[in-house]
């Protein structure tokens, strides 16, 4: 029983704050507004805690996204504002959802004595948020506040993670009471993950002996599981390729000479065929989900064994059947499986053609790709974008994508040397994703280089956040692949719909200068044989702390329809 002596009177706001600062939360993104102006107050006396002020509450959850995923938590966004400062979170959280991306939201509501009689800004936001949340909660006692705080960042967290949504009317927020001292973070949180049973190791490792063509399929639960040296290491001592699903080609490094890239239409030939003609596949941490499989065996071998480990019990088996099924982490079960290997006696003999044919046959396609990069040309194509990216960025380079169809090309052509290095909107396809991960980025890894690679489309969606950019000091580098398109649909009204154009140009002022408008640093670039120039200027300009913006001015008919399926109905 506490004493009157320990106990400390707060209002729910300081409560709040007083739970974000035994989360260690470091960085917070919100956006300003009456709701829950109680916690910004709160926020103004924290040193410990550094507030980003963002132009949107989509952005802002987009930053806390990238953030979450860069660290494995902690990315919280407050939306100041109920009703359209909470119905602009949601598209932020339907791709935190998608991603499995542990973000905490904080969402203003009205007074409790308005629910349910038509007040201003009035929102169920409870039903608003429960299809793109793992859990949302609508706090109703001030005393309640930290054990709330504390169960989102728990839930967020846990098991197969995603992002929480806590409602908090206003009344709530200011009313005062009495707290206990909060209890720090780790009094409560686990760190034991899931592990496969003797009776499963048995079985995976009879099946990886036996193989001869095996392969190591690795999803977003190694990155997650911060287990890229576990599989390379696995991968080495039983002598198998890696390829990685779609949208996580960082999930082990692209220099490492058993790496194959991403499997499926998103991916390239080799891993896919790799794919095709496995015996034996290890899956780890991955669904074998849409964009990598497109649920159907046109990029996987319906002969092959698998084994699939996933966090998820739903995710075993779902698509595809499965020989072996592990609920556990990516990074504990391989850890099992390589010291279960190493007591083993067999040998990698009769994969030594297998994984010779497959390294020739990446070393022909890494070529092919170098040689349609070359600054050829008067106009500029996409894969020479690319070979400059590649030829420019550092090894510690974290890239975040758009969707769209420039973005998609980029997927598997980038280099992606330290994990996790690839942040993309893939499984959610969002258009204007990646600005502003690529702030959320910098905020969580000062120390490491950060491009943000996407259209013009989904740029001009979000630009508004030069500012935050400017403001916090972020100094991501940002390369616009112009086109002055919406280039994914035009292709498909060019090839499916006669080039019947309807809304698909886009009319784009000039992105750098708009940047130095902003107070950011500006560069443009037309002609191929300037793109290494102007990214390295560029590049200097991003590490001397300057957010950087460079246009460069693609060709707007390299235009590549992905989704030719959607559209068999109108094939000629």
């Amino acid at each position: 029983m506490k004493t009157v002596s320990e106990m400390k009177t707060m209002t729910g706001a300081q409560a709040m704050v007083g739970s974000m600062k035994e989360e260690k939360i470091n960085n917070v993104f919100g956006l300003i507004g009456s709701a829950t102006m109680e916690v910004f107050d709160s926020l103004y006396d924290q040193e410990s805690i550094n507030y980003i002020g963002v132009r949107d509450e989509r952005t802002g959850t987009h930053m806390a996204d990238a953030y979450s995923r860069a660290l494995g938590g902690g990315g919280m966004m407050l939306a100041g504002q109920n009703g359209p400062g909470a119905t602009n979170l949601v598209t932020g959280l339907a791709q935190a959802y998608h991603a499995n991306s542990p973000v905490v939201a904080v969402a203003g509501s009205i007074a409790t004595n308005h629910v349910y009689r038509d007040a201003f800004q009035e929102v169920d936001q409870q039903a608003l948020f429960t299809p793109v949340t793992k859990k949302t909660w609508t706090v109703n006692r001030a005393d309640r506040i930290p054990e709330m705080v504390q169960e989102a960042f728990r839930v967020s967290q846990a098991g197969k993670k995603g992002p929480v949504v806590l409602n908090v009317p206003r009344d709530v927020l200011s009313e005062s009471t009495e707290f206990e001292s909060f209890p720090p973070a780790e009094n409560y949180r686990s760190e034991s993950y899931p592990a496969a049973s003797p009776a499963q190791l048995e079985q995976a490792v009879e099946l990886l002996k036996e193989a001869k063509n095996p392969l190591i399929l690795a999803g977003a639960g190694v990155k997650w599981s911060q287990s890229q040296q576990s599989v390379e290491d696995f991968a080495e001592l039983i002598n198998a390729p890696i390829s990685t699903s779609a949208g996580h080609g960082d999930a082990v490094s692209s220099d490492h000479p058993l790496y194959a890239g991403q499997v499926g239409p998103r991916g390239n030939t080799v891993a896919s065929n790799l794919a095709k003609t496995a015996d034996v596949i290890l899956v780890l941490g991955s669904r074998l989900g849409f964009n990598s499989t497109f649920y159907t065996y046109d990029n996987l071998n319906p002969s092959a064994k698998i084994i699939q480990v996933n966090i998820d019990h739903s995710a075993l088996s779902r698509y595809f059947p499965v020989e072996v099924g592990i609920v556990g982490s990516a990074g504990t079960v391989v850890e099992q499986l390589t010291n279960e290997m190493r007591n083993q006696n067999f040998t990698t003999f009769e994969r030594e053609n297998w994984v010779i044919e497959f390294q020739n046959k990446r070393k022909e396609l890494l070529s092919q790709r170098i040689e349609k990069g070359l600054p050829t040309g008067s106009v500029i194509q996409p894969n020479q974008v690319f070979h400059a990216v590649n030829a420019t960025m550092p090894k510690d380079t974290m890239f975040t994508l758009d969707a769209g169809t420039l973005c998609l090309q980029a997927t598997d052509v980038l280099n992606y040397r330290q994990s996790p290095s690839l942040f993309s909107p893939l499984d959610f396809g969002l258009v204007g994703f990646s600005y502003a991960a690529g702030l959320g980025l910098k905020a969580a890894r000062p120390d490491r280089t950060v491009v943000s690679l996407m259209g013009d489309g989904g740029f001009g969606m979000t630009m508004s956040e030069i500012g935050t950019a400017v403001e916090n000091n972020l100094n991501s580098l940002t390369i616009v692949m112009n086109n002055h398109c919406w280039g994914a649909e035009k292709a498909y009204q060019r090839d499916f719909f006669g080039e019947r154009y309807l809304g698909a140009d886009v009319p784009n002022p000039r992105f750098d200068q708009a940047a130095e408008l902003f107070g950011a640093k500006g560069f443009y670039v037309d002609h191929p044989s300037q793109l290494e120039k102007v990214f390295s200027s560029a590049l200097k300009s991003s590490q001397k702390g300057h957010p950087t913006v460079v246009d460069v001015q693609v060709d707007p008919n390299a235009l590549y329809s992905f989704r030719r399926d959607s559209f068999k109905h109108r094939a000629k």
